[in-house]
């Protein structure tokens, strides 16, 4: 039967059924009818129609089935064969930094020095004299692994103070006029879990990496509330935009959200996690005030082992190929980890804690064993956040301990580009191990890490199935024994997602009595060519019910 058949017949049955049910207890505020519904529940994997009351779903199946929960005051979209999946839930967000981001300096796709110092020197004409430019998320692989240095740009900046980050978040480049604020000069000392990097001088040259990041952030003005507030608008209108319903916010942050709850201007579920070393404050907040509701929850700390691979600050067992001295190094002590681990644990909480080299992994993997075995079993659902570069020996015990591999799929297509140039052919190949995890029974969850990468699920489910690098030199894929199917890519953005937030009852599959949080796909993603994906467009998101994105 063709959509326009399916569509006359549809529209006289629901005439019919208006006769006989104008006001029914059970009449739904919304019918979405002619879908094709990837539900995201194992028992019912598909169907063509569902019904919403209120926030939501009451009734997944055909359009025979919605018929009956229609009314004169039921609104009715024909989607008219499109395709339509659970909210994609994205498990790892800097969700404000991603607001600010927005409106910054934007150096991501910066091919050379030349077009990193000119959208510098651009973007500071435009502001008021001190304002500090901030984001950026350059990429210095773009150019050839040059990193970038203060005397590119301090010409062009004597009046603005520059802190802009490397697209991991792992390392940053100030300009002399941020230095100076800052009080750092060439005498400034190393930091532990950091590196200040230093021409063969010994001058400073204005890169910082991980913990010594700290000596410059800590000098940088606090947003106002207002900036925060729009910082969240900007963040979950983006977020709208590309389908996502849900985020797992990294940063800490929780009286930005708190207002915008209060104001009832949150169109973005959020689990918000507060640093690992502040568990006391968040176990004394949840029993003060419990973990929250379905617009935001709270209940996770987000710590780290290690810092990245494209900042040569991942931990390995080996060194690095590239740099046969480094080895990369821990961000926090495995002791502190321990202490803060178990303490957390104790008291319920969750740990959501950053691993990406080898040794990172398996030391939080030993610690998150040992815990479980001294506080006793429970679903606590440890999370390793990243988990990119695994030992192969680690990749079962993800399951047997029923940790979640919480991943980003898009930095497989992105560090793949240079990656096996910095960690070597053999180590490359459980690199983002999706298919080996999932093989091996682990419930992978899947996010961006906005704004290192962009916040596009469809983009994301496209790195998992092709593992297509950007510069297009993998059209096979790289490390291809590690793609997944689509059905693998669509449940670690739904279903798996919301079960790493403990979240699986309400929402990540389409089914009576979970939210109505679903978006609609121009195309069935389940069944065009997988280099075709990235393409697909959003074209409605619904949160609750309610439209919040709608394609123009």
């Amino acid at each position: 039967m063709n959509i326009i058949l399916r569509s006359i017949v549809t529209f006289v049955l629901l005439s019919l059924a208006l006769l006989s049910c104008t006001q029914k207890e059970n009449s739904a505020d919304l019918i979405i009818s002619n879908a094709t519904i990837w539900t995201g529940n194992e028992e019912q994997p598909y169907a063509e129609a569902l019904a919403v009351k209120g926030d939501t779903l009451i009734a997944v199946g055909s359009n025979a089935d919605i018929i009956k929960y229609q009314s004169s005051t039921t609104e009715h979209i024909d989607a008219q064969g499109q395709f339509i999946t659970p909210g994609f839930i994205d498990t790892h967000v800097h969700f404000l930094y991603g607001g600010f981001a927005l409106s910054s300096v934007q150096l991501r796709d910066a091919q050379s020095p030349e077009e990193f110092v000119r959208r510098i020197k651009e973007f500071a004409e435009s502001q008021e004299p001190g304002t500090w430019i901030l984001g950026g998320d350059w990429d210095h692989e773009n150019w050839g692994g040059e990193l970038p240095t203060k005397d590119w740009i301090d010409q062009y900046t004597p009046n603005h103070p520059v802190w802009v980050t490397r697209l991991d978040g792992h390392m940053a480049l100030a300009n002399s006029a941020a230095l100076k604020i800052a009080g750092i000069d060439n005498s400034v000392k190393n930091v532990v879990g950091g590196t200040i990097v230093r021409d063969l001088k010994g001058n400073l040259t204005g890169i910082f990496k991980d913990n010594a990041m700290d000596l410059v952030l800590k000098k940088i003005p606090p947003p106002s509330p207002i900036q925060l507030s729009k910082a969240l608008q900007a963040a979950m209108t983006y977020a709208a935009s590309n389908g996502v319903t849900s985020v797992h916010h990294v940063d800490g942050d929780l009286s930005t959200f708190q207002t915008a709850l209060k104001d009832k201007t949150m169109i973005t579920r959020i689990y918000a996690m507060l640093p690992l070393n502040q568990w006391q404050l968040l176990d004394e907040k949840v029993n003060q005030e419990g973990q929250g509701n379905k617009w935001l929850k709270i209940g996770a700390l987000k710590g780290f082992v290690d810092g990245s691979l494209g900042s040569h600050t991942a931990a390995f067992f080996s060194p690095y190929t590239d740099v046969p001295a480094d080895s990369g190094f821990f961000i926090t002590s495995q002791e502190q980890l321990y202490t803060w681990i178990s303490q957390a644990d104790k008291v319920g909480l969750q740990l959501a804690v950053h691993a990406i080299g080898d040794k990172a992994i398996n030391t939080l993997l030993n610690i998150y064993e040992q815990v479980e075995k001294e506080n006793g079993k429970r679903d606590r659902r440890f999370r390793v956040e990243h988990a990119q570069h695994i030992s192969p020996a680690d990749i079962p015990r993800f399951a047997q301990l029923n940790v979640i591999p919480s991943m980003q799929p898009y930095h497989a297509i992105d560090d793949g580009r240079w990656a096996e140039r910095t960690i070597g052919p053999e180590r490359i190949k459980t690199t983002y191990a999706f298919k080996s995890l999932f093989d091996a029974g682990a419930k992978v969850a899947f996010g961006s890490d906005w704004t290192v990468a962009p916040a596009v699920p469809l983009e994301g489910i496209y790195a998992a199935i092709t593992r297509r690098t950007l510069d297009d030199k993998n059209p096979g894929g790289w490390v291809p024994d590690q793609k997944i199917n689509i059905e693998e890519a669509l449940k670690a953005y739904t279903i798996n997602a919301a079960y790493a937030s403990f979240d699986e009852k309400i929402k990540g599959s389409l089914e009576a009595g979970k939210l109505a949080d679903f978006v609609i796909i121009d195309q069935d993603i389940t069944k065009i060519a997988p280099e075709q994906i990235k393409n697909s467009k959003i074209k409605q998101t619904f949160v609750g019910g309610q439209s919040v994105y709608k394609k123009q």
